[in-house]
């Protein structure tokens, strides 16, 4: 495992001043997402630079999750020798060694007033939130996530589910960078976290994501994004049925 990156930390960036970042017109957000695919061979001999890797953290670390509490953790891989340690428990799939960055996103096996208290603590922290407001929010996540919890909610599942808001995140982040990616769900769980160290601890491995830079002869880069049409995909509805 690698040691956590100085960007972690950083402080949050004033809302004021991310809104004035440019964003993309229309057609440079679907050129883009066009771009995109299941890189299925990378280049090993590339490395994704430190600052771009850097940028990717932060957007893992920006992704949209629940009430925010964050039921994640994202375990970023880079030694090559424990990613060949990891090759047979993913279906002998060579991207998981030969890319240049493995993630392995985590999800939360349980949540109790202690996550809920710790969330918190840190929204009084960042935006000097009254105690009143944050008494007020506790009581109402803890009612509705751990006491008396809606119908059906189970917080484990949810977790599982959040994660691949991540992993959404990171895919469509990692593009708009010019590097290449896979989502991995061929891989053995309970194996990852035997060999990883996770067992017995309160996160487990959900899915993976390979990154880095397509290799010359991956057939993927290439070829036509198959789709069904836009209008059978994506449908509008004036009132309710």
């Amino acid at each position: 495992m690698t040691a956590p990156s100085p960007v972690s930390a950083a402080a949050p960036v004033p809302r004021l001043v991310a809104d004035q970042v440019p964003v993309l017109e229309p057609d440079q957000l679907i050129a883009l997402s066009q771009r995109r695919y299941a890189t299925k061979k990378y280049d090993p001999a590339r490395t994704i630079p430190a600052s771009h890797w850097a940028a990717l953290e932060q957007a893992l670390l920006y992704s949209a999750s629940s009430s925010g509490l964050q039921p994640w953790r994202f375990l970023v891989i880079t030694d090559r020798a424990v990613r060949e340690q990891l090759v047979p428990h993913s279906f002998g799939q060579r991207q998981i060694a030969d890319a240049s960055h493995l993630v392995v996103f985590l999800a939360r096996t349980s949540l109790d007033s202690t996550d809920i208290d710790r969330w918190l603590a840190r929204v009084g922290e960042v935006r000097g939130t009254p105690a009143d407001q944050i008494e007020a929010q506790r009581q109402r996540l803890t009612a509705n996530l751990v006491t008396t919890p809606r119908p059906g909610f189970h917080a484990v599942e949810s977790a599982r589910y959040q994660v691949h808001i991540a992993l959404g995140q990171f895919l469509t982040s990692a593009i708009l960078l010019g590097i290449d990616t896979c989502a991995h769900g061929g891989f053995d769980p309970a194996a990852y976290d035997r060999l990883l160290g996770l067992d017995g601890g309160r996160y487990r491995s959900v899915v993976l994501a390979t990154a880095g830079y397509h290799a010359a002869n991956d057939a993927n880069a290439h070829a036509a994004k198959v789709r069904f049409p836009l209008e059978e995909v994506v449908q509008h509805r004036a009132s309710l049925a």
